[in-house]
């Protein structure tokens, strides 16, 4: 039997009395405790949809609403936890369809901007995103970035058809390779 479900007890509240019980007990179980420093389990009770894997398989990046809204969230497959990523995560915006680069450095994914899907990157050593279809007039949708992060595939809807258009971030972007990789011109 449960603390706090017994009538008796209770009596003095009337037909309340099991609802306001429940209701101090959980509140006495979530005083302030230190985090927890175990690993966390990958899958929840939560809704979490879209995987995608970075190109070392080393990450796993998809949507979920463990926090109330759609969010990306990335998980460390070897540490079992998941990642920080401050700026990201903007508030009342909607996200879908992540893709990441090959060390997960480049996060691309669709964001909802002025009620259009658009195209945005994420980087995770600056911690800022950047939305790179502003001026795309086109829908776009199910972008991918290349293991190298210098270009992303796309669905788009120019020729009111879908079709495939790749977008080249240029020649300046700083690559996602492995400490020690060669780049030959």
């Amino acid at each position: 039997m449960i603390l706090g479900f017994r009538r008796w007890p209770w009596r003095w509240l009337g037909r309340w009395g099991g609802v306001v019980g429940a209701i101090a007990i959980s509140l006495s179980a979530c005083q302030n405790e230190p985090a927890s420093i175990e690993p966390v389990a990958l899958n929840s009770r939560f809704t979490d949809e879209q995987p995608t894997l970075s190109g070392d398989g080393k990450l796993v990046a998809f949507i979920t609403n463990r926090n109330g809204s759609a969010q990306i969230a990335v998980y460390n497959l070897s540490t079992k936890r998941f990642l920080t990523l401050t700026g990201l995560n903007q508030d009342r915006t909607l996200v879908q369809s992540p893709s990441l680069s090959r060390t997960g450095r480049y996060i691309v994914y669709l964001v909802n901007e002025e009620g259009r899907p658009a195209i945005a990157c994420y980087d995770r050593a600056i911690q800022r995103s950047e939305i790179l279809t502003r001026r795309y007039r086109y829908w776009v949708r199910n972008p991918k970035i290349s293991p190298d992060g210098r270009y992303i595939s796309f669905e788009t809807a120019r020729r009111g058809q879908w079709d495939v258009e790749v977008l080249d971030r240029g020649p300046n972007v700083e690559l996602d390779i492995e400490d020690g990789t060669v780049i030959e011109p």
